[in-house]
């Protein structure tokens, strides 16, 4: 941590000034046609758009000059910087506001790439080539042995090991490429807001602050990557954070993948869930284990319809909202709260009776479907936070499949919870 040290205290020196040059420029809007570009089985990039390559190229020149750049992928948008460049990098922390011993995730264009990132005796394991044939390029990060002499403290937090994965999106892949260098990369929103799905959540946070956006449409998954840890001597798979790959589909994967083999399938253990490190949360290896994340400006109150703990007595709707109407400042016409829950769900029937609050419903899709609850859940709170709400409800999902990462974003987004008796 020594030398992450010096890096902040050299930034911090020109900090001032660097920041200075990147908030005169208004912040552009490039569009991209994730279409036109198509990657060869041998990882070769073709772009048949003149104003896409147009836009990847002026994002790769913003990169080379060291400058973060925003663009998307199937998981989030991310602000992107050159990951071998530790000035470039530290500046996606100045930006975001991001706590220096948060690690970002490196994003490559190709396996061409990753070996040029892994210290030379290192040899991928089985778990590993079978959970890059099936989930690369996809939202799935891996935590691989960090090669020190290339990769900047800043980007790992000054821990062994560097998390790296390979984005599906066409833009983000087709621009790591074209800059021809790994890019790190946490989410494109201030430190500690929900994660932007589009560009022009992107906007509304960091205009000023940087120069190229490059929109290439909502993303497809909504929620961050699962980061798995497969480095540990057990052979076990540890879920370090669930996100865009479901633990059901890891477990496949391997179950089939060692079904001949004469090893045994290796254990695929949740952190929280499975088991708990303490030095690993004060000391992450990964982001999002450590800080409060994905909270709006307005306060969010998870709402559980599932048998409430001992000793913790449910309301009902109608006494829950009367509660509420005595707690939570509001403007002196009316309550205005915002509601995300699933298309069917029986609770939000219950709440809206109440006719004298204003209620705001951004409906998350149907629970039978919880890929699409995860596609909405950050741009609904997102919108409900630009409509001017006075408090948001969250509802609870099973946490199965990706149930699993939406109760996990929620959860940290919240800050307060009510178990609510549905009659």
């Amino acid at each position: 941590m020594n030398v992450l040290k010096r890096y902040l205290l050299k930034f911090s020196l020109k900090r001032s000034s660097q920041l200075q040059g990147t908030m005169a420029a208004a912040t552009q809007v490039l569009a991209c046609d994730p279409a036109s570009i198509v990657f060869s089985s041998d990882d070769q990039v073709a772009i048949s758009s003149p104003e896409t390559l147009t836009a990847l190229r002026t994002a790769a020149s913003c990169l080379k000059d060291l400058f973060p750049v925003a663009f998307p992928t199937e998981t989030v948008y991310g602000l992107g910087a050159i990951a071998l460049n530790a000035t470039a990098a530290l500046k996606i922390f100045s930006t975001k506001g991001r706590p220096a011993d948060n690690p970002l995730i490196v994003h490559v264009s190709s396996r061409r790439m990753l070996q040029t990132l892994l210290p030379q005796n290192y040899t991928l394991s089985p778990s590993y080539e079978l959970l890059i044939e099936h989930f690369w390029p996809g939202p799935l990060t891996l935590l691989f042995p960090c090669n020190h002499s290339l990769i900047p403290d800043i980007i790992t937090a000054g821990q062994p090991t560097v998390a790296i994965r390979m984005p599906s999106h066409p833009v983000a892949r087709a621009l790591i490429a074209v800059t021809d260098a790994p890019l790190a990369a946490p989410s494109a929103n201030s430190s500690g807001k929900p994660s932007p799905t589009r560009a022009e959540h992107v906007l509304n946070d960091l205009n000023g602050k940087i120069t190229i956006i490059l929109d290439g449409g909502p993303c497809e998954v909504g929620l961050e990557s699962t980061v798995v840890d497969g480095l540990h001597e057990d052979g076990n798979i540890r879920i370090l954070r669930p996100g865009g790959i479901t633990v059901e589909d890891i477990k496949r994967v391997l179950v089939d993948g060692f079904s001949d083999a004469n090893t045994p399938v290796p254990q695929v253990l949740v952190h929280r869930r499975d088991f708990r490190d303490d030095a690993l949360e004060q000391a992450p290896t990964t982001p999002g284990m450590k800080y409060r994340h994905y909270s709006p400006s307005v306060p969010v109150t998870l709402m559980h319809i599932s048998d409430a703990p001992l000793g913790i007595e449910p309301l009902s709707p109608s006494a829950f909202l009367e509660d509420l109407k005595r707690s939570i400042p509001h403007s002196p016409d009316t309550l205005r709260v915002g509601l995300l829950m699933p298309l069917d769900s029986v609770l939000m029937k219950s709440l809206i009776s109440d006719t004298t609050i204003q209620w705001h419903e951004f409906p998350l899709g149907p629970l039978s479907e919880p890929a699409i609850i995860a596609r909405r859940l950050f741009d609904g709170l997102l919108t409900l936070e630009r409509e001017g709400v006075d408090l948001i409800l969250v509802e609870e999902v099973p946490e199965e499949n990706e149930g699993l990462a939406i109760m996990n974003r929620v959860k940290k987004a919240a800050g307060s919870s009510q178990w609510i008796a549905i009659p």
